[in-house]
């Protein structure tokens, strides 16, 4: 369902992610890493030339310490520091990398400041599940992918709705 070897929607596997995470109430927040060049228009570049990767990240206790560890199967098989991740992105230096909250969905177009991102709502649903099909529902090819797979999106939205209620955790985290 996550298509993990597509390199675009990275976006919606995050928001995926999220979504399971919040509903499973694990602690979770949403790494990002943009290229110098896109939000600065300074020097440095991202693999696949790319504007920006998003991805979840995990709070970790490791002694008195909270490290946050990287979900990116794109990238890497193991968890990562955020820091380690945003290297393996970053294809030329230089990058910037940050932190923002899991119900941040995307930026907006435009300039881009810390009080004007879209969070969460249901037509970014509706892109997510677009983007798990393996469609970017915004484009102009996406807007006719979706015209003519509106099963395959149904389907998705129901694989993904019995995973949401599935939580894999719940004997874990119960005592």
């Amino acid at each position: 369902m996550f298509h993990w070897n597509d390199i675009h929607n990275c976006e919606d596997r995050a928001e995926a992610i999220a979504i399971l995470l919040t509903e499973w109430k694990i602690p979770h927040a949403k790494a990002w890493v943009f290229s110098s060049y896109f939000l600065r228009k300074g020097w440095g570049s991202l693999h696949n030339l790319w504007n920006y990767h998003v991805a979840v990240i995990l709070p970790v206790s490791i002694g008195n310490e909270i490290v946050g560890f990287v979900i990116d199967p794109t990238h890497s098989t193991e968890l990562v520091t955020i820091e380690v991740w945003a290297e393996l992105i970053t294809l030329n230096a230089y990058s910037y990398h940050f932190v923002k909250n899991s119900h941040t969905y995307i930026f907006p177009n435009g300039l881009i400041t810390k009080y004007n991102w879209h969070g969460r709502d249901r037509q970014n649903f509706q892109w997510t599940m677009q983007g798990l099909t393996g469609i970017n529902g915004v484009s102009t090819i996406g807007k006719a992918q979706v015209a003519f797979n509106k099963y395959q999106i149904k389907r998705t939205i129901a694989a993904f709705t019995k995973l949401k209620h599935s939580n894999p955790f719940h004997d874990i985290f119960v005592s």
